[in-house]
């Protein structure tokens, strides 16, 4: 991972908390950490999963 440049984002009680907050477009509950992962930390997700559009959230389509 390091030689790649890419970090692992640890799971944060502020992210936790964001989940509770999110309407239940995703039932998944690791695609709704990320989406609030992504949303605390101003981050772009990586995704093919169509669901996850509906949350506020900047998506790279896979």
């Amino acid at each position: 991972m390091t030689s790649s440049g890419v970090a692992p984002l640890p799971v944060l009680h502020a992210h936790a908390l964001r989940v509770a907050d999110l309407p239940l477009h995703h039932r998944d509950p690791f695609d709704r950490l990320i989406v609030a992962q992504a949303q605390h930390e101003a981050l772009t997700l990586v995704t093919s999963d169509r669901q996850l559009e509906a949350y506020d959230v900047p998506i790279l389509w896979t």
